[in-house]
């Protein structure tokens, strides 16, 4: 007898979510995806068998779509959610769930929380750091670290919440003013000594019990060629044929792994919860060794869709798996090939984004591999909607290939939109290696 279809609650509505529907859809059960997103996306929507749109940070709104479209399952793809307790309220409704509980999501939600908790547990890999929720005591750190800082407000930013000295702040005078300007708003925030390497991104899947990492992959935070312009969510992103980076050796991958578990243990303990989701740590090979620069609670964007696209296992499994705790690391696995996203953006991103122009997609022949985020859709013309656009990944053999890829379809896009044509390229990478190898010597 055939097993009973799958009903999947998939609560998101950007790219990261078009790529995890995608490599739902792949799967062997043919699963039936409904979505609650904070907007109507047609990648979405066109093929979903419930949409609906609202706040996704409203747990009750939330479980009562999941019931009324009798939802056995769910993944939860942004963090905001996770932070407002949306997992914990699927799980309480009965309804197993991809995505950690809310105490457990802190890891993402407090940065401080985050190095307390290494520091608690005897994890190594944290800068020096302290916490602060006034001014008091900042010229003193900031003196002590004699220039070398970074100051990150203690909560949910959307990837802008972080200013580095000598890339976004150029005195102590401007740090003190980030720090009063995160006061007067209301939040906390945390100074970090900086470390200096290049960044790589290490997924580890966890049902609680069992673990399974993913390939490396790099992003790019700034918005322009070289590294330049204002911090964004995320330009673009890539990963190598052999899953690890150019720029690391295999004890910083098995460092990055082992801290990225040693965490799970951590959270395990501290909340009497087990972690069910994903484990995304954001690490700096350094002069000596691996840094923890955060830890997010959830599937990167962009990182997300290069490892879906590459994705070979079965997806839905794995969801299951993560949600029930009996994760099979046999359902997970990727191919063995390099990956390139490039992100479209509006003109102006990410400080004052164009919004609301057509976007056509009349020259792009292959849509596979193309992941729709911030967009709208009126009377059937697709619409940028002031965010990262539209993600075009590219694959291949080598890095190369997968450049070219990305790059063929990234430019077939007309408007004011624009993207980082150097993701990707031999040029770029070279830069990291060069810079490990200054460090390292």
């Amino acid at each position: 007898m055939r097993a009973p279809m799958t009903k999947i609650l998939l609560i998101g509505s950007g790219a990261r979510e078009h790529a995890i529907f995608k490599a739902l859809l792949r799967s062997n059960e043919s699963p039936e995806i409904q979505v609650f997103g904070s907007t109507v996306n047609p990648g979405l929507s066109g093929q979903a068998a419930a949409y609906t749109s609202g706040p996704m940070t409203d747990p009750e709104a939330v479980v009562q779509f999941a019931k009324k479209s009798a939802s056995d399952l769910a993944i939860v793809g942004p963090e905001a959610p996770l932070d407002a307790g949306v997992a914990d309220a699927l799980v309480e409704a009965g309804i197993p769930t991809a995505g950690p509980l809310k105490a457990l999501a802190q890891i993402e939600s407090s940065k401080g929380f985050a190095r307390d908790l290494l520091q608690e547990y005897g994890i190594p890999g944290s800068p020096a750091y302290r916490r602060f929720t006034s001014l008091q005591g900042v010229d003193g750190f900031l003196a002590e670290l004699n220039g070398h800082f970074v100051v990150k407000a203690d909560g949910l930013m959307g990837g802008k919440g972080v200013k580095v000295s000598g890339e976004h702040l150029s005195s102590e005078k401007e740090a003190l003013s980030w720090c009063r300007e995160i006061v007067d708003s209301g939040s906390e925030f945390v100074i970090e000594e900086k470390c200096v390497g290049p960044e790589f991104s290490l997924f580890t899947f966890s049902d609680g019990k069992s673990v399974v990492h993913s390939p490396l992959v790099q992003d790019h935070k700034r918005a322009y060629v070289g590294d330049t312009g204002p911090n964004t969510g995320g330009m673009g992103s890539y990963s190598m044929p052999d899953h690890r980076m150019p720029f690391t050796d295999e004890s910083d991958y098995r460092a990055a792994a082992e801290m990225n578990e040693k965490t799970l243990e951590a959270l395990a303990s501290k909340t009497g919860s087990p972690y069910r989701g994903i484990l995304y740590g954001g690490f700096m090979a350094t002069a000596d060794g691996i840094r923890l620069i955060e830890y997010n609670a959830r599937f990167g964007d962009p990182e997300c869709m290069n490892l879906l696209t590459l994705f070979e296992g079965n997806f839905l499994a794995a969801v299951r798996g993560m949600a029930t705790g009996t994760l099979d690391p046999s359902s997970i696995s990727f191919r063995k090939e390099a990956s390139v996203c490039k992100y479209l953006v509006p003109e102006g991103y990410p400080d004052s984004p164009k919004k609301l122009f057509p976007i056509d997609l009349s020259a792009v022949a292959d849509c596979r591999d193309l992941y729709l985020g911030s967009v709208d859709e009126r009377d059937g013309q697709l619409l940028a909607a002031g965010s990262r656009t539209l993600a075009f990944v590219g694959t291949g053999p080598t890095l190369a290939e997968a450049e070219a890829a990305a790059e063929a379809l990234a430019v077939k896009v007309p408007g004011p939109l624009f993207h980082r044509p150097d993701i990707g390229t031999s040029e770029l990478v070279q830069k990291r290696i060069d810079l490990i190898k200054s460090l390292r010597g």
